[in-house]
């Protein structure tokens, strides 16, 4: 039996690396979308464990998903394969343009593979030097340094020493700048079809259109990181799938586990055979506990009924934030699509994000922030309209508390 130790926030500081500043709160059980701490408070979960949860807390199918593998094999390494990770490639295969699956742990590992690939695939079919990637301002992409360089907010990847080179920003929804910067040397554009971290995003149509033309003009892959909006959160199963544009690699993760760490980058036959065998890998990727749980996620998300509620529930969120910014005045923006949703706050608030998050925790509501300005909210597909209103109402407790 191991020995029992006492959990505290204390705790943390003490055996922790110090890169993370959490709450003083420490969630210890969940169910749909409430949530209790160590003291037995409760609380209405419109984070989802940052756009994760997506079925909520302790979903009974996906506890039984879990316990059922847990019982047959866990990890077997990719010397051999498995069933539930080839039954998981068959179901994203015959569900999007992809026609071959490469199974990761994290969106950062999804995102380092596809951007190996495309170097790969671009260097083998053109030229050695067609190795420049463009990506955007504000956009993110993970934490390993290849992602983080990739991604466009320089706060997460400087003080590291040199960053990996070839890697260009320009600003989200500039076509103009797109055309400048893109070259046939240019060998991926990466995106996401709506931003999460840089403030809640949307593409708008006619740019990602005009990103998929000069991707074709100049043999440039288009890389869409869908690691926050795949998997149902845009009421689309992908996002692309709401644009007129189709990627030639996607990587998803975050909710395609539903809470267990798992990730994927998909791609096309033609492009996958730059991959060979010995090229890329991973210890961990198509664990066969991660993908028995998101093979049960990926089936009950990917339902008409479900993805038709997510667009039902955008509606719902939307209004509730128009009647809070009717009686307090402080939304200058509300925005995003399905439940990925940002509201920004009007330059008189401006910064005070954080202190609206953690009064919200006080009030018993757990959200995110998108920058200092902008309060995010990704709850669970499946939340339900009770848990919606008594989050609301939590909301405007904590709103009028900063506020006052």
């Amino acid at each position: 039996m191991s020995e029992h130790i006492a959990v505290s926030r204390a705790l943390f500081d003490e055996v922790m690396v110090p890169n993370y500043a959490p709450s003083a709160v420490i969630p210890v059980r969940g169910k749909g979308s409430r949530v209790w701490d160590q003291q037995g408070n409760n609380y209405i979960d419109f984070a989802g464990g940052i756009a994760v949860n997506c079925l909520g807390h302790a979903h009974p199918a996906l506890v039984s998903a879990l316990k059922e593998q847990g019982e047959k094999i866990w990890h077997v390494s990719n010397i051999w394969t498995n069933e539930p990770a080839l039954r998981l490639a068959k179901k994203l295969v015959d569900a999007t343009f992809a026609e071959k699956v490469f199974l990761t742990n994290s969106g950062a590992e999804a995102n380092e593979a596809a951007l190996k690939l495309a170097r790969r695939y671009s260097i083998e079919h053109f030229s050695e030097d067609k190795v420049e990637i463009i990506a955007f301002n504000q956009g993110f992409h993970g934490r390993t340094f290849f992602t983080v360089t990739a991604g466009g907010q320089s706060a997460y990847s400087d003080g590291f020493g040199p960053k990996p080179g070839a890697i260009t920003h320009i600003n989200y929804n500039d076509l103009a700048a797109l055309e400048a910067a893109i070259s046939d040397k240019t060998c991926a554009v990466l995106i996401e079809p709506l931003q999460g971290e840089g403030g809640v995003i949307s593409a708008e149509p006619d740019f990602i259109k005009g990103v998929r033309a000069l991707c074709d003009k100049h043999n440039a892959l288009l890389i869409f990181d869908e690691v926050q909006t795949g998997v149902g959160r845009t009421g689309e199963l992908y996002a692309y799938m709401g644009t007129e544009v189709v990627p030639d690699i996607l990587t998803t993760a975050k909710a395609l586990g539903g809470g267990f760490p798992i990730a994927a980058m998909l791609t096309t036959t033609k492009i996958a055979q730059s991959l060979k065998v010995g090229t890329h890998g991973s210890t961990y990727g198509g664990n066969a506990l991660a993908c028995a749980v998101a093979e049960t996620a990926f089936d009950l998300v990917n339902t008409t009924a479900m993805l038709a509620g997510v667009k039902q529930k955008e509606q719902v969120f939307k209004a509730h934030l128009a009647t809070l910014n009717e009686q307090f005045n402080l939304f200058a923006d509300i925005r995003g699509k399905g439940l990925l949703i940002g509201a920004e706050l009007t330059e008189q608030y401006h910064g005070k994000a954080r202190d609206i998050l953690v009064a919200a925790a006080s009030a018993g509501l757990m959200i995110l922030v998108a920058g200092p300005n902008v309060l995010r909210f990704a709850p669970a597909l499946n939340i339900t309209d009770e848990e919606i209103e008594l989050g609301f109402a939590r909301l405007t407790t904590a709103i009028a508390e900063v506020l006052k």
